[in-house]
């Protein structure tokens, strides 16, 4: 039985050795699993940032965790409105016991009762017809749902953002790791330039020494800036809530997604006022507190209600009779000791303090618009800077090797040119990267990111 086996074991792992080999050889196209732990998520190939950002509003703890706040808010609307709504109660009850007759004090019936069984069916309800107060407490609680729900938005549109930046950082590490092997690439044919014209008798020892130099330092910074790649990677995968294992691909450009900016200072501060969802979920926290005032002052109006019940009694079961009640009524507070007057001060008190919160926050997303906007106008021009610095330090690099071939200079020469390459290519990705994040942030500050990307 085991020589039989084994062979057939043996059959059986060859085969699906095969197959996976197979399924690993397929290439990736279109889109890919996100990886084990999140094999709901499909994951964009390439990943764009305006995809990025999406994944980031919906997968991010912050925003996860202010949606199931929104959710808890949404059911607390349900308990304030289970105020207005009919109370239902049943109950069974079975009791065996003795009377004492001389209690009530009638001649006729005197003494101890032999001991009887009571059987109680009863079926109680209330309903309230008319409470202003509880009516307004259902409101504020909505307002507060409302509040939650725009608090959810906030969120999503923040770590939107966050995700966005550690897109960008990543692609700027993409870029750099780019730049290095270019770098590279350039110092290991200057080194070799000046090997030739040292075997040539044409150029000094201290020379290739100097390129040699030059080359190490080239790599060195090569595998300093794939270690940023890397660590940027596990960034941007922490900031989609994704598994640090997934394979994460950009496209080559990634492009503007700035549009419908303001340019006008003042135009983008009332366009954020207006479309925050900050300041929308202030506002609802706003009439939120003013319902909840209302309905402590409320509280002082008479209110209407019905109540019932219907009971059957009896000694045994086969033998019950039925009773009922029916009641109307009015209920008029006339004093509690003056708590309701000291809760009405208190939440007028609160009132207004969200009335400062309110004014602060308005005060602080127009600084934000008119921050984001210097910033996103200081980085354009950057840019221009930056474009122009390479042009020119390529320019003196590409003269420098020609002046050291014609043996008119040295090496310090043209490594003082490859360095000002390498600033200004440096410079042009930060340039860039700062570029692409003055445009998030500018769209985060304006109220752009409400319309989900």
């Amino acid at each position: 039985m085991i020589r039989r086996t084994i062979p057939i074991l043996l059959s059986v792992l060859a085969i699906s050795a095969s197959r996976s080999a197979l399924s690993a050889q397929q290439p990736t196209t279109g889109t890919q699993r996100a990886a084990q732990g999140a094999s709901d998520t499909i994951l964009p190939t390439p990943l764009t940032l305006p995809a990025a950002m999406q994944l980031g509003r919906v997968r991010a703890t912050t925003a996860a965790l202010a949606r199931l706040n929104a959710r808890v808010a949404n059911a607390r609307v349900g308990e304030r409105r289970a105020d207005l709504l009919p109370s239902i109660s049943g109950g069974a009850t079975f009791g065996r016991q003795t009377m004492n007759l001389d209690e009530f004090g009638i001649a006729e019936f005197t003494g101890v009762t032999d001991p009887f069984n009571i059987w109680r069916l009863t079926v109680a309800g209330s309903q309230t017809i008319f409470d202003a107060a509880a009516l307004a407490r259902v409101s504020a609680a909505r307002d507060s749902a409302v509040a939650a729900g725009l608090d959810a938005r906030a969120a999503g549109n923040l770590a939107a953002t966050s995700a966005g930046v550690a897109y960008l950082r990543y692609a700027a590490a993409l870029e750099t790791v780019r730049a290095r092997e270019a770098d590279s690439t350039i110092a290991a044919s200057l080194y070799q330039q000046a090997r030739d014209l040292l075997e040539a008798g044409v150029s000094a020892a201290i020379d290739a020494t100097r390129s040699e130099v030059a080359f190490a330092a080239s790599r060195t910074d090569l595998e300093l800036a794939r270690n940023q790649r890397d660590r940027a990677r596990l960034d941007l995968s922490r900031a989609l809530a994704l598994p640090p294992t997934v394979n994460i691909v950009l496209p080559d450009s990634i492009g503007s997604i700035a549009a419908g900016i303001p340019a006008d200072p003042d135009s983008a501060v009332a366009y954020a006022l207006t479309h925050r969802a900050e300041i929308a979920a202030e506002l609802a926290r706003t009439r939120s507190v003013e319902r909840s005032v209302t309905a402590v002052r409320r509280e002082q109006l008479p209110s209407l209600g019905v109540q019932g019940a219907v009971q059957e009694t009896g000694p045994a079961l086969d033998r019950l009779s039925n009773v009922w009640h029916v009641e109307v009524g009015v209920k008029v507070p006339l004093l509690d000791g003056f708590r309701r007057q000291r809760r009405i001060e208190e939440q007028s008190l609160r009132l207004d303090a969200q009335q400062v919160r309110q004014d602060d926050l308005a005060r602080r997303i127009a600084t934000e618009v008119r921050s984001s906007l210097l910033d996103l106008s200081s980085a354009r021009q950057q840019v221009t800077l930056a474009e122009t610095r390479l042009q020119l330090a390529e320019q003196e690099l590409d003269q420098a090797r020609q002046r050291f071939a014609a043996g008119v200079a040295g090496t310090v020469e043209t490594s003082n040119a490859q360095a000002s390459v390498v600033a200004a290519r440096n410079g042009m990705i930060q340039a860039h990267a700062a570029l692409s994040t003055a445009e998030v942030g500018t769209m985060q500050a304006v109220g752009l990111l409400n319309n989900e990307q």
